[in-house]
């Protein structure tokens, strides 16, 4: 090569390494974000909530090495509209989906061994209209993977992780498949391997044996656990080049009460010694447990090994200083194959379970990690909804004109309904803006909800309730008729949020609050 020639590029490759290292400096200061959403854990299922039976130490260090809230909110008190306001950033009011609304009841069977399941799963999709959290992410430059539960819409519908911004998922399409730990298929799609659409994976080492009676045990894939490792192997390929953007939605502590039957399992079978029994519900996919207190607090500390292996390999790759970890759970606590949240909860703090808007539905654990960014062993009492994260995250991934440059103008109404708690989240509580009221309503148990301050007003079918959480965190003593000014207040508030949705139709109060 030319001697002069040489002379010429160096300085030229220098200057393009320089611009490609300023490039990737760059993309590496943006955030990266892991959202963990677990299944029906209760408020007072973990340490660092108060409880007493069940080992979490790697969700309760977390607490330590960040923030733990108090009064943070799944926007439903059932998963597919919970998870829904959390992608859409809609409360349940305005969202579409509102419910556990699902597609596989009319569908042919098909078999897998002498299984018979189902040939099209899954819920209620998504408004193909309205803007979706992996949308936003992905159209802002970033990598997005989600393992776990979708249950945004069923197969084939128009509202699958392949054509909602997802570049990876591995879990259930289906929320109603989950509820088999050992199922027939999972369901997969990989943008990067060229996939078109989601798929199923069939489980070769379980649809020998049946899904319901005493071989289901000698099932041997167990979702769970190969949800996880999809996760991490996932989690292992990101780097500082691009940042991403993870949804683990674990299925764990949701029933069915199993898992392999392992040293944690038996750790707690001893730590319980007297415990129950429970009969199965074949037609609900759950089968027949023996020591339901043991699986249960093993199926916990079993979710706290995976948050540990994920804060370990952000921590290894030197990616914790750039990544958001968030730890909650999308609705209370249930009863459901055997689960026991009066044994577990005994403190009794919380009124109500899954699919009540009582304190106990909705009011979930809620914990935030960014290491050199949030103050360590932090508690906040500030009131948010899982739609608030959808403004949260366009914070913290640096997203410009939010939310008008993602209102569909073809609707009539294209609600956004989230306030950012990124400012309590970096410690400037001066800068939070907060929400002059939160809004609820589910339709499967016809209740609606409304909290505006330490007012905490339940509509359970038309019949307004009021209560007063200051005094009265339990939701004992309804006040309705002492106050009538303020339900008429939170009446009208009701009238002003929601709208009709004919597919999960709702008792509204008579009194307009007019």
């Amino acid at each position: 090569m030319n001697p002069n020639l040489t002379k010429m590029l160096l300085p030229m490759a220098a200057l393009a390494c320089s611009q490609a290292e300023a490039i990737a400096q760059k993309n590496q200061q943006r955030p990266n974000i892991i959202y963990i959403m677990c299944d029906d854990m209760g408020y007072g299922d973990l340490g660092c909530y108060g409880q007493q039976y069940i080992l979490t130490p790697n969700i309760d260090r977390m607490a330590k090495e960040g923030m733990r809230f108090t009064q943070a909110y799944a926007s439903a008190p059932v998963s597919a509209p919970s998870r829904a306001c959390f992608m859409t950033g809609q409360h349940s009011g305005h969202t579409e989906v509102r419910g556990n609304k699902e597609y596989w009841a009319l569908s042919k069977p098909v078999y897998y061994g002498k299984n018979r399941d189902f040939s099209v799963v899954g819920q209620h999709p998504y408004d193909p209209e309205h803007v979706i959290l992996p949308e936003i992410m992905k159209g802002n430059g970033y990598r997005t993977g989600m393992f776990g539960k979708w249950a945004g819409g069923y197969e084939g519908s128009t509202s699958t992780p392949d054509k909602r911004g997802v570049d990876d998922f591995y879990g259930y399409i289906c929320q109603f498949q989950a509820h088999l730990y050992y199922p027939n298929f999972l369901n997969e799609y990989s943008r990067e391997r060229g996939d078109s659409a989601v798929r199923r994976v069939v489980m070769q080492n379980n649809i020998d044996y049946p899904m319901f009676g005493e071989l289901y045990a000698q099932r041997k894939d167990y979702s769970a656990d190969l949800i996880h490792q999809h996760a991490l192997s996932w989690l292992k390929r990101q780097n500082r080049e691009k940042p991403f953007f993870g949804i683990f939605t674990y299925t764990l502590p949701h029933a069915e009460l199993t898992q392999p039957n392992d040293s944690l399992v038996a750790f707690y079978k001893k730590k319980f010694f007297e415990d129950k029994t429970w009969g199965g519900q074949e037609g609900s996919r759950y089968n027949a447990v023996e020591h339901t207190h043991a699986q249960f607090a093993a199926m916990i500390t079993r979710l706290d090994a995976y948050v540990g292996e994920i804060l370990h390999v952000l921590d290894e790759q030197g990616l914790a200083e750039n990544t958001l970890v968030i730890f909650t759970s999308d609705n209370g606590p249930h009863e459901e194959g055997g689960a026991d949240p009066a044994f577990f909860n005994r403190d009794g703090k919380l009124r109500g379970l899954k699919r009540q808007c009582y304190e106990g539905g909705i009011r979930i654990p809620f914990i935030a990690r960014w290491k050199g960014r949030i103050k360590e062993n932090v508690a906040s009492d500030l009131p948010f909804a899982f739609y608030d994260l959808m403004p949260t995250f366009c914070d913290v991934a640096g997203v410009r004109n939010f939310p008008k440059r993602y209102v569909n103008k073809k609707k009539t109404n294209d609600f956004f309904d989230g306030i950012s708690i990124f400012p309590t989240l970096m410690g400037d509580e001066k800068a939070q803006k907060k929400h002059l009221y939160l809004y609820w309503e589910f339709a499967e148990t016809n209740q609606i909800a409304v909290r505006m301050g330490d007012w905490k007003l339940i509509v359970v079918r038309g019949v307004p309730h009021l209560y007063n959480l200051a005094t009265d965190l339990h939701e004992d003593r309804d006040v309705a008729q002492e106050h009538p000014e303020t339900v008429e207040q939170m009446v009208k508030i009701i009238y002003q949020e929601h709208v009709d949705n004919p597919l999960f139709p709702i008792t509204m109060p008579k009194d307009k609050g007019k």
